[in-house]
């Protein structure tokens, strides 16, 4: 079993299962919300412990569609931990326990800072990863 929380400990969920994939974002959206690792896990791995009522949304406009998810009281960056698809986008800061991946790729390279370097050889995506 996998742990996860926020900062200050309100938020805790456990996962079933590994997540199935780690890959960093450099789009502008996820370097503000300080959450550039990212996993993903199925939504019927995810069990909430506590502070799930403790989790705001930031809903953005258009063309972006996936609300980030905050712990009200310290501010921690979950990622899209709320959303209701078949696979949740997690941020990887909110894992306290090893889960043993590595990331696999970087998508928006293009947006990528120039202060930012590259330093593992995980594919590489101007954009969204492609199929």
């Amino acid at each position: 079993m996998i742990k996860g929380s926020c900062c200050c400990g309100v938020v805790q969920f456990t996962l079933a299962a590994q997540p199935s994939m780690m890959g960093t974002c450099h789009c502008t959206r996820c370097r503000k919300v300080g959450a550039s690792a990212i996993m993903f896990v199925k939504q019927e791995d995810l069990t909430w412990v506590q502070g799930k009522d403790n989790i705001t949304q930031y809903k953005p406009e258009a063309p972006y569609k996936f609300n980030r998810c905050f712990c009200k009281t310290c501010g921690t960056s979950l990622g899209e931990i709320l959303a209701e698809e078949e696979n949740v986008v997690i941020a990887a800061n909110t894992l306290d326990t090893e889960c043993g991946l590595k990331n696999q790729f970087h998508e928006f390279v293009a947006e990528k800072p120039s202060w930012y370097v590259i330093g593992d050889d995980a594919k590489q995506f101007e954009a969204h990863p492609s199929n």
